[in-house]
């Protein structure tokens, strides 16, 4: 039976993965940071199945001692601090994590399982002002925000330990890939959230920044199968997974608000607070070395995506409001005095 290390398991990508290597019949471990209230809320369907071990990113110690404990055939690093918007506010803490951290899991994995595979989540937002249109694996970096510098540094760190310790390593230059479990933080999230609630008539307007701006959207289901194929090759590279199309946030905007009957003229306002100081315009990526050498393709088109997001948020925000109702009725309340 082979076993996989994951870390940020409990988040979008890491959850779907761990969901798709149970499948395949793989012993599951998941990194788990000591917190007073854990969030489970992505893996609670398969939380009892995944061997938890305890450490943190920050503390080469522990990360060791998850390594030995785990003792993982491959090793998915996926934690980071991954809201780009925060990433100005916070540009210490976003080095720290998305970069620095990347360097304490590889030296814990080439000080306690040097032979595992080892898969970095590298992201879109290291091409930023795109020097080449669709983006390439050799295409050159011009991140314009902290998060992007810091994958920038995560990416290179990856390379050079597969270059110096001959270590199987890669990276896999991830597009925006979105779900139902994208944070209610990301652009995406907020506009299927907000349709949602405007539609069953919890919220009148939505506001938001640059909707001119363009994005490479997938479906996060499809690029976790990528990355465990990045790690089933004779020898390791760096992939670029995308759908090599490119829609603008009103596009998105247009194809959700449809989807429930509504015109989202009516409801989205532009508010400046949303900008962002160093703005990304077009992101498109160019993922043909995938499909020709992983055999990687998209299964999700973009209006698929976006109507199983808006359908999704739908159906969890009138469960709120059931149990909402069910807490306030007269009964509960008398209950609760």
């Amino acid at each position: 039976m082979k076993r996989a290390l994951i870390t940020g398991v409990t988040g979008q990508d890491g959850s779907y993965l761990a969901e798709f290597l149970l499948e395949k019949g793989y012993k599951v471990f998941g990194l788990r940071r000591r917190t007073s209230t854990p969030n489970y809320e992505n893996a609670m369907k398969i939380r009892d199945r995944i061997e938890w071990v305890s450490g943190d990113l920050t503390d080469l110690a522990s990360l060791i001692e998850a390594v030995r404990l785990s003792d993982p055939d491959e090793v998915y690093n996926l934690a980071a601090q991954s809201y780009v918007a925060a990433s100005w506010p916070q540009p210490i803490t976003t080095g720290h994590i998305t970069a620095l951290c990347v360097t304490n899991m590889l030296e814990a994995v080439r000080i306690a399982k040097p032979d595992a595979r080892f898969y970095q989540a590298s992201s879109s937002e290291m091409f930023g002002k795109v020097l080449e249109v669709p983006q390439k694996e050799t295409t050159p970096f011009y991140p314009r925000s902290p998060y992007g510098v810091a994958k920038v540094y995560g990416h290179w760190i990856t390379v050079n330990y597969r270059e110096s310790f001959g270590m199987y390593a890669c990276s896999g230059i991830l597009f925006n890939h979105e779900s139902p479990r994208r944070g209610l933080e990301f652009v995406t999230r907020k506009i299927t959230d907000g349709v949602a609630r405007i539609k069953l008539g919890l919220q009148a307007e939505l506001r938001l920044g640059n909707i001119d701006a363009l994005r490479d959207w997938g479906y996060a289901g499809d690029y976790i199968k990528a990355m465990w194929l990045m790690l089933q090759q004779e020898e390791p590279d760096d992939y670029v997974i995308s759908t090599e199309e490119t829609h603008s946030v009103k596009e998105f905007l247009e194809t959700a608000f449809s989807f429930v009957g509504l015109d989202y003229r009516d409801y989205v306002v532009l508010d400046s607070r949303f900008v962002r100081p160093a703005e990304v315009d077009l992101l498109i990526g160019d993922c043909s070395k995938a499909k020709q050498k992983l055999g990687w393709k998209q299964e999700v088109s973009f209006s698929e995506l976006v109507h199983m997001m808006v359908a999704e948020d739908i159906k969890r925000v009138r469960a709120e409001i059931s149990y909402h109702n069910a807490l306030t009725s007269d009964e509960e309340i008398g209950q609760l005095i």
